[in-house]
C-alpha cells in the first residue's frame, strides 16, 4: 500500500513503496476483498473499487487459482438470491494483509522521518517534492540581488555555473526571505522562451542567453517542443512555431541559446 503522508504526523513521503504478497496480492486486490466481505456481492463491491464486474471477476479467479485455499465463495440460489463470502482462508488473508499495512506504513514513517532529519538529503529532495504547471524547474544558489525603486534584479547561479536573472518585487522579495547564498528553484514557462542560433547580444532585449545544444524536437503539428542541453547539465525546453523548426534547422546536437525575459523566471524557496 503506497504510504499516506496525510495519516497522523506522516513526516513528507519522500520514500512511498506499494505493500505486495505474492506477487500479486497488493492493495487494489485486498481492496476488491474488503468490499466483498463487506456487502456479500461482487457487483457492489466492484463498483466500490471502481472495476467492471468481468474485471473483479478475473481479479477473484486468480487468487482462488493461486491460493493453496479458496479465498472467496459464492453461492446461487436459495432463499437470498445467492451471494458471496471470504472464506476462513480469505478472511485469515484480509487480517493478515491489513497488519501487515500498520507495519509497512510505520516502516516508511520512519524512514521518512530519518531522510526528513538529514539536512543533505533534504537539499536533494525538496526541489523535487514542489508541484507546478511551468514546465522548466531548475534549482540554483542566489549570488547577487540588486534592488530597485520597485523591483529587484536576483541572479541565480546554476548548479552548472550558468547564471540566471529574475526580475522580483520588493514585496515578495520579503515575503520569500530572499537573500545571497539562499537556494532557490527557477520556474520558467516552454512558452516564455526562445530559441535562436545567430545572434547580436546587442539586438535582444532578452536578460536571459542560455547556450546548448538541441537533444529533442517534439513536434504535435502546429507548435513545437525544442529541448536543449545546458553545458553543466541541466535542460530547458521551449515551445516555438514548426515553422521555426524548419527555418532555424533545429535537430539533434545543434549548437543554440534560450532566450527568456528576466520577469519571466519565478522563484520558489523551501520552507526554512
Amino acid at each position: 500500500m503506497t504510504s499516506d503522508p496525510n495519516h497522523d504526523d506522516f513526516p513528507t513521503a519522500w520514500l512511498e513503496g506499494e505493500l505486495r504478497l505474492a506477487g500479486i496480492l497488493d492493495s487494489r486486490m485486498i481492496g476488491l476483498l474488503r468490499a466483498i466481505d463487506e456487502s456479500g456481492s461482487i457487483n457492489q463491491a466492484a463498483k466500490q473499487q471502481g472495476l467492471s464486474y468481468k474485471g473483479a471477476w478475473q481479479m477473484i479467479e486468480r487468487a482462488n487459482n493461486l491460493a493453496p485455499k479458496v479465498l472467496i465463495a459464492t453461492a446461487t440460489g436459495g432463499s437470498k438470491g445467492g451471494g458471496t463470502r471470504l472464506t476462513a482462508a480469505g478472511q485469515a488473508l484480509l487480517q493478515l494483509f491489513t497488519r501487515l499495512e500498520q507495519q509497512h506504513r510505520q516502516f516508511l514513517r520512519q524512514l521518512n522521518q530519518g531522510l526528513a532529519d538529514d539536512p543533505e538529503m533534504m537539499l536533494l529532495l525538496k526541489p523535487l517534492a514542489i508541484k507546478t504547471s511551468a514546465t522548466n524547474q531548475l534549482f540554483g544558489t542566489i549570488t547577487a540581488i540588486q534592488s530597485g525603486a520597485v523591483n529587484a534584479e536576483v541572479s541565480v547561479e546554476l548548479k552548472g555555473g550558468e547564471r540566471i536573472v529574475a526580475d522580483l518585487g520588493l514585496s515578495m522579495l520579503d515575503r520569500l526571505e530572499i537573500s545571497v547564498g539562499k537556494d532557490v528553484l527557477l520556474l520558467i514557462n516552454a512558452p516564455e522562451i526562445g530559441i535562436v542560433t545567430e545572434f547580436d547580444h546587442q539586438r535582444l532585449s532578452a536578460r536571459n542567453c542560455l547556450h546548448g545544444a538541441v537533444i529533442r524536437v517534439q513536434r504535435d503539428g502546429v507548435d513545437a517542443q525544442v529541448a536543449l542541453r545546458l553545458p553543466g547539465g541541466d535542460s530547458l525546453v521551449a515551445t516555438v512555431a514548426q515553422a521555426s523548426v524548419e527555418s532555424l534547422g533545429l535537430k539533434y546536437d545543434v549548437p543554440v541559446s534560450a532566450v527568456f525575459k528576466s520577469n519571466a523566471v519565478m522563484l520558489a524557496v523551501g520552507d526554512a
